[in-house]
């Protein structure tokens, strides 16, 4: 069943590549269109069928009825003026950024048909050629709607990524940026940070312990600069309880307090057991 007759997804890497093979895949919409800065990614999108035409030219969306920003915290705040500008009025407006305080803030005060959206879903990998259309398959999807948030622009959203194999959840924008600056933005700090400190020599020892923890690290960078930025007074507070928990393994490492150890390890152990 189609859910919208022109789609436009601005930014067709590993998420926007990914969202368009699966509404393809779905036949939610008559023609997809994908936006990027590379010519080189737009031809690929096309040849495995995740876009029916593409440009770099952003006009290109101007008779899309759903338009999703699948690109950079930066970017969707710079490019938001521009498309407010460009889109039909009745045009309905989405992203998949990984903060939403502030783009929320922003974008909702300048379309009137916006609602943002956050798919919990990817991986380390990036780019066209690792989009997948079973992605989202089981998968979270935050939506943030505000006050101002028209009950029907919502549930075409998440009618969208419910049919696109995710669970939806209402958080509002607020909360949204603490949880995920704990079960998200924090693990790849730390993976950032683990990685980063260890010396290149030293690697030819590594084993799957430390890949397994640090697989994270290989994400891509600038879009990671971007949330922890957008999210800068989140991220202090968890960066400190972080340092907080870190302390209290170290005490009890220098005081060889076996017990107190072995609690905060036991712990650790039967919280990650519920996580699955």
């Amino acid at each position: 069943m189609k859910l919208f007759n022109r789609v436009a997804i601005v930014g067709t890497g590993l998420i926007g590549g990914s969202i368009a093979l699966a509404i393809k895949k779905k036949r939610l919409a008559r023609e997809v269109i994908g936006v990027s800065r590379h010519r080189k990614t737009l031809l690929l999108a096309k040849q495995i069928h995740a876009i029916d035409k593409g440009s770099q030219d952003i006009n290109i969306i101007k008779d899309a009825d759903l338009v999703i920003l699948a690109v950079p915290v930066s970017i969707i705040l710079k490019s938001a003026p521009v498309i407010s500008k460009i889109i039909k009025r009745d045009c309905i407006v989405s992203d998949t950024g990984g903060t939403k305080q502030e783009i929320v803030s922003r974008l909702a005060r300048i379309l009137p048909n916006y609602v943002g959206s956050h798919p919990l879903a990817g991986s380390e990998k990036r780019g066209i050629i690792n989009a997948n259309p079973f992605i989202f398959k089981d998968s979270l999807c935050i939506l943030t709607p505000t006050r101002k948030t028209k009950q029907k622009t919502q549930e075409k959203i998440r009618r969208l990524w419910s049919q696109l194999g995710a669970k939806v959840v209402i958080l509002s924008s607020d909360t949204h940026d603490k949880i995920l600056s704990l079960v998200s933005h924090l693990p790849h700090i730390v993976a950032f940070s683990l990685i980063g400190l260890i010396p290149k020599r030293y690697l030819g020892f590594a084993s799957s312990g430390l890949k397994d923890a640090t697989r994270i690290a290989a994400s891509d960078s600038g879009l990671w600069v971007d949330i922890f930025l957008s999210n800068q007074k989140n991220m202090i507070k968890t960066i400190e309880l972080f340092q907080k928990n870190l302390s209290k393994i170290k005490s009890a490492i220098k005081k060889k307090d076996k017990k107190l150890l072995s609690r905060i390890l036991r712990d650790a152990q039967k919280k990650k057991a519920s996580l699955g």
